[in-house]
């Protein structure tokens, strides 16, 4: 049986998500997965995430990562099902696109 570490999902994630910003194509689909995992206020969340970083520029990366990471371990806290689903997302991104 594999232990999944929740705060650590939450970090790869959050990873995920900022190196996802600038692939529309990655993002789109980033995007869609976890709103049907977490819920449509998550799509909205990553657009606005986007756009300040777009706003903003790419020193903002950083503070967005940290936000999702802490958004996406109060998640995981009320919802622990979803880690290892999380993971396989986290997975999928990693497989096509290693950064």
């Amino acid at each position: 049986m594999q232990v999944i570490h929740q705060p650590r999902v939450a970090w790869d994630a959050a990873r995920v998500i900022g190196a996802a910003i600038h692939d529309e194509e990655l993002f789109r689909w980033l995007r869609h997965e976890l709103g049907a995992l977490l819920g449509p206020a998550t799509e909205a969340a990553l657009d606005e995430t986007r756009d300040r970083v777009r706003r903003a520029g790419d020193a903002r990366l950083p503070v967005e990562t940290g936000v999702w990471r802490v958004r996406l371990e109060d998640s995981l806290r009320g919802r622990p099902d979803l880690a290892g689903e999380l993971a396989g997302v986290v997975a999928t991104v990693r497989a096509v696109r290693p950064y």
